[in-house]
């Protein structure tokens, strides 16, 4: 049997009210004219069901949330989604058997998912990976979605005269095919995991190799041809470093203090020597700051002596002056009445006059006498500096005659074992660098072992997956077989039936599942006048009727069916489209109760307008009526944009 999927009703939420589509029939007809929004309502029901779906302007300007009612498998579900792009991650899902809300499912990779609830209502695996057969791939494959069942049901507007489920993006292939699998039972969970674990332990083999050569070349610039070799050459530098470590020993023990009676005389002497030119040292030092000192004191009290000696001098020239004149302000002073005895200038008593020579002669004579004395200090001083200096002098050349005397005698016993010595140590640290070096050898010899033991581990298991997959493959051959005889003869039928132009040999491909129209593939043959919306739905329908009607296996073959505007490319083609519809109609006779079908289209043919149910929609009566249509002019469809 199938899986059923049916949509019972959808409704829109928008900022001007609810807006409501029931389907109650098998087959229902959205008609209209382009730009009504017919392609706008199914790619928000493809939204609705958590995929990515082409939401044109206007809806996201005036539709606040998308609710389903569908069935899928044997339970009946309400999905709501906004289509505000933070909140449309989250769908709020509502159980309608057990009227029971259940927790909002996710969008993106956040769990609960809703692509996971769909794909178990379905009966497919929720975490099944599509990996590429044959050729090179090493990938583990995409995860299939309930998004990738979802291209198995309906045909967009975008591909109508174009392409067959993505089938030209190659990258898309591997997933295509393995939904193709999943969904007529030629595969199942366990045999895409086996094919998942295979590439991905292909992979492993692969990076292991590479790995394994990496380590190898770095081992072969090592110079160790085997780990064996790596190992000797390890023993060899610990006992080249025990041996260094040994014979440093022994000339630590060999190199000691020479302590006969005159050599600890001279260093006694030398010691002595040293002291005492470190104190001349210090004594020559402080004697020249003395020095410094006292001649910046003399150079003050001789110029303080020269001071008075000018002070003395201007008051003896001053004092024989006749003033006429104020010297302050310039008044003549001839003219006015002097007392006798007084000051012509100030006219007081004039003081007795005594010579200055003598009155001056006691400082002048202190000033004199102590620069006498001072030039005493500093020639005391200097004949000190030049002891000091002939004492530095000596005791320099005695510190040099005693070390020279010392090193004579020690040089002899003590340098060439201080030569060993240091010759030891240059030993053991190049076995000890040695060592390191081959230790990193070792670690690389055991990582090169593992890794060629991990690839050994991965081909076993690759080859033991690949055995198990063989013989899971094997035992659906039959079923393959079958399923193609069946898919081609119907497809062959149908197209017949239809009356496709230039079309006399039809198939399903085995390979990729898709249409062979006489013998290449159908992407070849003429895309003009409609040839592949018609190969579409002669593709479609033949699938959707095996899985209906073939007898003697099960299948997960979905029993929805969308296509968006058959119609588009077929223009003036009355027969075909004809035929079309005629197909369509007997899809729906065949699949009585468990199909549904729901075309968007410009108009059915009149020999077909009483055949299905009929929506229709205008510019006056667009698929969101709660808003207003900008008529003709204003339409922009959603492929424009």
């Amino acid at each position: 049997m199938t899986a059923q999927v049916r949509i019972h009703g959808v409704w829109l939420e928008t900022t001007g009210g609810t807006v409501e589509y029931r389907f109650e029939s098998d087959l229902t007809v959205l008609a209209g004219q382009t730009g009504v929004g017919k392609t706008t309502l199914l790619e928000l029901v493809k939204y609705g069901f958590g995929c990515n779906g082409k939401l044109a302007p206007k809806a996201i300007e005036v539709v606040n949330d998308v609710i389903l009612d569908i069935t899928v498998g044997t339970s009946r579900l309400r999905l709501a989604r906004s289509l505000d792009p933070r909140k449309g991650r989250a769908v709020r899902v509502t159980d309608l058997i057990n009227q029971e809300r259940l927790p909002d499912h996710h969008t993106d990779d956040a769990e609960p998912g809703l692509s996971a609830l769909l794909m178990t209502a379905l009966g497919l695996p929720a975490d099944a990976r599509a990996a590429a057969t044959g050729g090179g791939s090493s990938k583990p494959g995409s995860r299939i979605t309930f998004a990738d069942i979802f291209s198995f049901m309906y045909v967009p507007q975008s591909e109508i005269n174009k392409d067959i489920a993505h089938s030209q993006d190659s990258y898309l292939g591997p997933k295509r095919k393995a939904v193709f699998e999943l969904l007529f039972r030629i595969t199942n969970g366990e045999i895409l995991a086996m094919r998942s674990e295979f590439n991905r332990l292909k992979g492993e083999v692969e990076r292991a190799e590479i790995e394994h050569r990496n380590v190898l070349a770095f081992l072969r610039d090592s110079g160790t041809s085997s780990r064996a070799v790596a190992q000797q050459s390890l023993d060899a530098a610990v006992a080249e470093e025990l041996e260094a470590a040994a014979a440093q020993a022994d000339l630590r023990d060999a190199v000691g203090p020479v302590a006969d009676r005159e050599t600890s005389v001279l260093r006694d002497l030398l010691s002595e020597a040293e002291r005492s030119l470190a104190d001349a040292r210090r004594a020559a030092s402080d004697l020249a700051r003395q020095q410094a000192e006292g001649a910046s004191e003399r150079r003050r009290v001789k110029g303080d002596l020269d001071r008075y000696q000018r002070m003395r001098d201007a008051g003896e020239r001053l004092a024989n002056i006749e003033f006429t004149v104020c010297p302050r302000c310039m008044q003549s002073l001839t003219n006015r009445p002097v007392p006798d005895g007084a000051c012509r200038v100030c006219l007081q008593q004039d003081p007795v006059h005594v010579s200055l020579v003598g009155a001056d002669m006691y400082e002048a004579r202190q000033l004199a006498e102590q620069l006498d004395e001072m030039f005493d200090q500093m020639q005391v001083l200097a004949g000190q500096i030049a002891a000091t200096t002939q004492a530095i002098v000596a005791r320099e050349q005695l510190v040099k005659n005693l070390t020279a005397d010392l090193d004579a005698r020690t040089r002899a016993r003590i340098t060439p074992r201080l030569q060993a010595f240091s010759d030891a140590v240059q030993r053991m640290a190049t076995a000890r660098a040695r060592q390191r070096e081959l230790e990193q050898v070792l670690r690389q010899w055991d990582r090169a072992d593992d890794i060629g033991v991990a690839a050994e581990q991965y081909r076993a298991e690759r080859e033991r997956i690949r055995s198990e997959l063989a013989a899971a493959e094997e035992n659906i051959g039959g079923r393959r077989t079958a399923l193609f005889a069946s898919l081609d003869e119907e497809f062959q039928r149908t197209v017949e039936e239809m009356g496709i132009p230039g079309v006399t040999a039809a198939a399903i491909d085995p390979k990729s599942y898709l249409p062979l129209l006489n013998d290449g593939p159908f992407h070849s043959f003429s895309p003009g006048g409609g040839i592949i919306t018609a190969v579409q739905v002669a593709y479609w329908t033949s699938l959707l009727t095996v899985a209906i009607h073939t007898t003697g296996y099960l299948n997960d073959y979905p029993t929805l069916l969308i296509i968006d505007t058959p119609q588009l490319a077929l223009n003036a083609q009355v027969t075909l489209t004809a035929a079309l519809y005629r197909r369509l109609s007997t899809q729906q006779d065949v699949g009585s109760g468990r199909v549904q079908l729901i075309i968007a289209d410009n108009e059915i043919p009149h020999a077909y307008e009483h055949a299905f149910t009929q929506e229709t929609f205008s510019y006056t009566r667009p698929t969101i009526s709660t808003a207003s249509h900008p008529g003709p002019a204003g339409v922009k469809t959603i492929h424009d944009n």
